[in-house]
């Protein structure tokens, strides 16, 4: 499964109603939960990686990538999008990157 095909399965989930879908429950409550939600996993993802559990970091990993694909859906950020940016920013070293971000 690619990213796009990802974010195609959680639009389309997006409308469906919140008691038969666990996107759209999550959508429903807002971007700010949908943004909470994303945060609690990416910390699940930290501690199995600190713990060196490959199998249960890449099932946390599964569950970050899905819950950031929601959360840019639900402020309207595609996918595409963020792939240009990383476009964007490819050809330059990281350490040059972050050097020219506004502080």
């Amino acid at each position: 499964m690619t990213l796009d095909e990802l974010e195609t399965i959680i639009a389309s989930r997006a409308t469906a109603a919140p008691d038969d879908s666990w996107t759209a429950r999550l959508l429903a409550k807002g971007p700010e939960k949908v943004a909470e939600k994303f945060g609690e996993e990416a910390i699940e993802a930290l501690i199995e990686a600190v713990k060196g559990d490959s199998a249960a970091l890449t099932s946390e990993a599964a569950d970050v990538l899905f819950h950031l694909l929601v959360m840019l859906h639900s402020r309207g950020v595609s996918v595409a999008q963020v792939m240009a940016e990383l476009q964007r920013r490819q050809g330059q070293s990281g350490l040059a990157e972050k050097a020219a971000r506004p502080k």
